[in-house]
């Protein structure tokens, strides 16, 4: 009797399978790998492969799909490919490269793929988006209105930045880019802007200083940090700031304002370089495709100000790139000055002459931020250009040993006064108040024929009178209008007062 039941149940259990729908087959393309390459693959077999399209290599490797051909593919490999062979398999994921993205990337760690690398668990998001789409229309954007301060007296005063702006942060190697670019990621604390800084082929105790001045700086829950160190595969460094810029624009989307680093783009150039020539792409100026001014026009077109159709955010970029003995007529620096908004210009002359930051104000301009600027910030740095591009003449001219009237020697002290006022401290932003405060003071001669060392102590007390005042002059700036006589005579008294107090304090 049980093996009657048994074979019952079993006739029954093959009559439904019988009985049931065929399932649908499934078709999987596979190809073969033909050619291995650093950091690049051909691949034969998958005719029906898409530009961008990811493919598995197995074992947790991907590649994006770059070059087609009629029976070849150039695939740009995102990840040491020590496990790969000519002849093993790939197949076809049917889906363009994506990231995670939304709010719970803030105060994370990640790779170009977003995937952790701070050790902090697995990221807090469902969202995916692809990391190559249209930058928004025309129609979508709208003027950029709105400062976004950076706490530098040289680059605020002079060369001001605004939500939604492009600035190219550019000078020879060793003058301060990331250091610019990481004060205006910490200016951002208590504003509500999301900060993104992409790394890109940085050595990896390059990025973990800047994460710990982020940390230092209470930044860092605001701040997505995007990491391709010089150590991976220049896959990786190609896809980062796309990546990171479609994590910007999910925040943009949500109206959100975002600040984002490319540091730098140098390297970005040279990947795409390297990957290009590996799959055989003909080189063009200075080895460089015909193309690359695409793939960073493409890239920083994305960034704006947004209208309330996608999202009413913004998107301020600040992409560095480095030069070579001051040219900025090379090809990557001219590609990436007329791409951006404006430029701001570190010159290795200033830091020699320990200039901190070392901003050249005859190079340096911003074609937009001007408009977003504070009024009363705007009628100083009108003056401060034009006093500093007359003491540079005289600086020149003196150096010749020339006997000088009484009234260039005026000229002199003040010029140098008032360079030495724009002189600021790695990490010690400056509201616009103080700013303010500073550069008047400067303008008006009081800082004259100071040393050094009492300058910088009569500058700190008279910020401290600022901070210690009635807020008047803040609230001026933040309501946006102008400075009239009687506020710069307050502004003058104030610190006179504070500077005789600061000398009187240390004669004592």
């Amino acid at each position: 009797m049980p093996h009657e039941a048994l074979r019952d149940g079993t006739d029954d259990l093959l009559q439904a399978l019988m009985d049931a729908p065929a399932p649908k087959p499934q078709l999987r393309e596979i190809g073969k790998v033909a050619e291995i390459g650093d950091g690049i693959a051909i691949v034969t077999g998958l005719a029906r492969a898409l530009v961008d399209e990811l493919l598995d290599f197995g074992g947790g490797l991907y590649g994006i799909v770059f070059d087609l051909e009629q029976d070849r593919l150039g695939v740009v490999l995102l990840g040491p490919s020590g496990s790969v062979v000519p002849g093993s398999d790939v197949q076809r994921t049917d889906k363009v490269i994506s990231v995670p993205v939304g709010d719970g990337l803030l105060g994370r760690v990640v790779d170009a793929m977003g995937r952790p690398r701070d050790g902090n668990g697995p990221i807090a998001t469902e969202r995916e988006s692809p990391i190559e789409v249209a930058a928004p229309s025309i129609l979508d954007r709208r003027p950029v209105t709105r400062p976004l301060a950076t706490g530098l007296k040289a680059i605020d005063a002079a060369v001001p930045v605004g939500m939604g702006q492009r600035e190219l942060i550019i000078g020879d190697r060793q003058t301060g880019k990331t250091s610019i670019a990481v004060d205006a990621i910490l200016n951002q604390k208590d504003t509500g802007v999301a900060c993104i800084y992409c790394a890109i082929g940085q050595r990896g105790d390059a990025v973990a200083k800047v994460i710990g001045a982020l940390r230092d700086g209470g930044v860092m829950d605001n701040t997505i940090v995007l990491s391709a160190g010089d150590e991976e595969t220049p896959g990786q460094s190609y896809v980062a700031p796309y990546a990171a810029m479609s994590m910007a624009e999910a925040l943009a989307a949500d109206g959100r304002d975002v600040l984002i680093v490319f540091d730098d783009l140098t390297h970005h150039a040279h990947s795409y370089r390297e990957l290009s020539l590996l799959l055989r792409r003909p080189p063009g100026r200075e080895a460089f495709p015909g193309d690359i001014f695409f793939v960073h026009a493409r890239l920083l077109e994305r960034a704006g100000q947004f209208g309330p159709g996608v999202g009413g955010g913004s998107i301020t970029a600040l992409p560095v790139v480095e030069t070579q003995a001051e040219n900025l007529s090379a090809y990557i620096p001219t590609n990436l000055i007329s791409i951006t908004d404006g430029q701001i210009y570190l010159s290795p002359r200033l830091v020699r002459k320990n200039q901190f930051p070392a901003v050249d104000l005859g190079v340096s301009v911003s074609r937009v931020g001007g408009k977003a600027q504070a009024p009363a910030l705007r009628d100083v740095a009108g003056n401060l250009r034009v006093t500093l591009s007359q003491f540079e003449e005289l600086e020149e001219f003196a150096r010749f040993g020339t006997r000088l009237d009484e009234a260039t020697r005026g000229r002199l002290a003040r010029g140098a006064a008032v360079r030495a006022a724009l002189r600021q401290s790695e990490r010690d932003p400056m509201p616009a108040d103080e700013q303010l405060a500073v550069l008047i003071a400067a303008m008006e001669g009081l800082f004259d024929d100071m040393a050094e060392p009492a300058m910088a102590a009569a500058s700190n007390a008279l910020r401290r009178a600022v901070r210690s005042g009635d807020g008047e002059t803040r609230d001026l700036i933040a309501s946006g209008q102008r400075l009239d006589e009687a506020g710069r005579a307050q502004i003058v008294d104030m610190a006179r007062a504070a500077i005789a107090e600061d000398t009187n304090g240390r004669d004592t």
